[in-house]
């Protein structure tokens, strides 16, 4: 339980700040106090600020107790609550999948703007049989890119893989939880014969790209709790999965299809290098709100 001193919101952001010192800076501190007090107390961020002499039920307290114990150990406070919120969207997050981060907000952003852009443009390439775009998200995880496309774009047909069978049901958890219907295939996408291959508008990927050189800068709520497979790469071939999912993607878009990535920002020139050998045009690298090199567009 609290010190039986915490009594108010006042006091729980006193006991996160002294418990959390040696794992967070003051704004991360704020940020995860303010998120647990508003999901656990059921109110709004602004309400939780606005009334910091508000007084906590026992449970409350006991459930904000358990809450800090778990953030002292570096476990990110998305799993102890065992979601998040994605492009407006909840999505069910556990450790067999990654946390959603906003840079992927914003690729999905940048997606959208492009099918919007294109398809009413008549430029995007759809089946023409079918008369609808098909999109594939490569390395799907909690499914947060293929449930926000396929909300956002319910004429859309997309399909999601992912190698990790225990990621694949939580994402098929969150279409459900969406109200909306993906194709989810367990897949490996760098073993030459997969079970996806088909005529896809747009393919979209953010796969693992961290290094153990990056891994050594990197929060413990990272490298301590996140799926391992999903993050990390090879520090001699950090780019394997870009080049293989080029050579995927060249062979099974549509003449005019589009690629999108999320990249390591070390290795921006390379992958645009990757996608230029491969055959790729319109290729476009650009920063995210950071002015970080991460995310790239590229046409077939």
């Amino acid at each position: 339980m609290l010190l039986c001193y915490v009594k108010t919101i006042y006091d729980v952001f006193q006991s996160f700040r002294t418990g959390l010192n040696q794992l967070y800076n003051s704004n991360e501190t704020e940020a995860l106090t303010l998120w647990a007090v508003s999901e656990i107390m059921e109110l709004s961020k602004a309400s939780a600020k606005a009334f910091p002499e508000k007084e906590l039920t026992v449970l409350q307290q006991e459930l904000l107790s358990s809450v800090l114990m778990e953030l002292k150990t570096g476990k990110p406070l998305q799993y102890i609550l065992g979601y998040t919120e994605f492009y407006g969207l909840k999505f069910v997050v556990n450790q067999s999948t990654l946390i959603p981060r906003p840079e992927t907000e914003e690729l999905v952003e940048w997606v959208l703007e492009s099918w919007q852009c294109e398809v009413g443009s008549g430029e995007l390439a759809v089946d023409s049989g079918q008369h609808v775009g098909k999109i594939l998200d490569i390395g799907t995880g909690s499914g947060c890119i293929a449930v926000s496309l396929k909300k956002n774009l319910p004429d859309a047909d997309v399909t999601a893989i992912d190698i990790s069978p225990d990621a694949l049901q939580v994402a098929k958890t969150n279409a459900q939880l969406n109200e909306v219907n993906v194709n989810f295939i367990e897949a490996d996408i760098l073993k030459h014969q997969t079970p996806i291959t088909n005529h896809y508008s747009l393919i979209i990927s953010n796969p693992p790209y961290v290094t153990p050189t990056d891994k050594e800068q990197m929060h413990i709520n990272v490298t301590g709790f996140e799926p391992h497979t999903a993050l990390f790469v090879p520090e001699n071939d950090p780019l394997l999965f870009y080049k293989a999912i080029a050579q995927f993607a060249k062979s099974n878009l549509l003449p005019g299809g589009l690629l999108f990535f999320e990249i390591n920002e070390s290795y921006g020139n390379e992958t645009v290098e990757i996608l230029h050998n491969t055959g790729f045009n319109n290729i476009e690298l650009r920063k995210d709100m950071s002015g970080r090199n991460r995310m790239i567009k590229a046409s077939i």
